[in-house]
């Protein structure tokens, strides 16, 4: 191993680091347009009704956009610290360091960012993925190949197989049961958005409930891990745990806005029914028709031939006289 310009080993090039992920970005950019093309009908919707499919519109994507990136998402717990660490394999010397350890559904995300950044003539900003598909002993062995800092490779080794904290069992598992359910929510929210354009807005309130409960399954899925004996991480004289984030709070908050959603439109139709198919624009019949006047009628004789007329067609009878 050789030194490239004064760079720690093992790096030939200084690293960028991650900035955002580009399944969020797509994600985001696929509801974007589909909310862009859906509010396009907006000014052929005339009076109230167009304030009321703008917010039916909008609120209808926001739980679709979050159902899907709630699955790629990196924080659904995390821990973060700010210590004085070892730097690299075969060097004594230490950097002071944010590090960041990010965990969602399918790995870990573990971040390095010294203070300041540059540190020894090189820029200390790190940002590492490592899923658990199969295993993660693959990539962390090519961690190891790559020589990657002391602290990230400590936090890595932390869910490898071999590790006594059992961790890769323990967030692999529930992850996976996690973003089943997940995806069982957004099947719901499919068929919910099916009903509510169909004259059965019951049943579309008791989808939302339905997306609501398996929200809520996830994360009782997720929070799993916390039942299980907690693995401290202790990098230099500090340590530190992993406790819920953004990702897990973002799920709550959905789930109760389905589930207020679900139970007022269930509610709304037991007490309002025909306003809310009005509201809804689904089955609004004409009962006008009914007290329509369609003029006198004339019945041809020949086909009365041995039919019973009834009392009341008497005046049709004068009529044919």
């Amino acid at each position: 191993m050789t030194l490239f310009d004064d760079i720690y080993p093992f790096y030939p090039l200084q690293r960028s680091s991650f900035l955002f992920s580009g399944r969020l970005i797509t994600i985001i950019l696929v509801f974007l347009l589909l909310a862009a093309s859906l509010l396009i009908i907006l000014p052929g919707i005339r009076g109230k009704s167009r304030l009321f499919w703008m917010i039916r519109i909008v609120t209808s994507l926001f739980i679709g956009a979050v159902l899907v990136a709630l699955n790629y998402t990196d924080d659904w717990a995390e821990a973060r610290m700010t210590t004085n660490a070892t730097y690299k394999s075969f060097s004594d010397a230490v950097v002071n360091a944010d590090i960041g350890l990010h965990i969602g559904l399918y790995g870990i995300n573990v971040t390095l960012k010294g203070n300041p950044i540059v540190q020894f003539n090189e820029t200390i900003d790190y940002n590492e993925m490592f899923s658990w598909h199969d295993t993660i002993e693959e990539e962390y062995e090519e961690a190891l190949e790559k020589g990657l800092p002391n602290p990230i490779l400590y936090i890595a080794e932390k869910f490898t197989i071999s590790n006594p904290c059992g961790l890769i069992f323990q967030y692999r598992y529930s992850g996976r049961y996690a973003s089943a359910t997940l995806w069982t929510a957004f099947c719901c929210w499919i068929l919910a958005n099916i009903l509510f354009s169909m004259p059965v807005i019951l049943y579309a309130g008791y989808m939302m409930m339905a997306t609501a409960a398996f929200i809520f399954f996830a994360m009782a899925s997720f929070s799993t891990i916390m039942n299980a004996p907690q693995c401290v991480f202790s990098i230099g004289s500090d340590s530190f745990e992993a406790q819920y984030s953004h990702s897990f709070w973002l799920a709550l908050a959905t789930g109760l806005l389905c589930t207020i959603i679900g139970v007022l439109v269930t509610l709304l139709h037991f007490l309002i029914p025909e306003k809310m198919k009005e509201a809804f624009s689904v089955g609004v019949d004409s009962y006008e028709d009914e007290d329509v006047s369609y003029g006198e009628g004339y019945l041809n004789a020949v086909f009365l031939d041995g039919v019973t007329i009834s009392p009341l067609s008497s005046k049709v009878r004068e009529e044919q006289i």
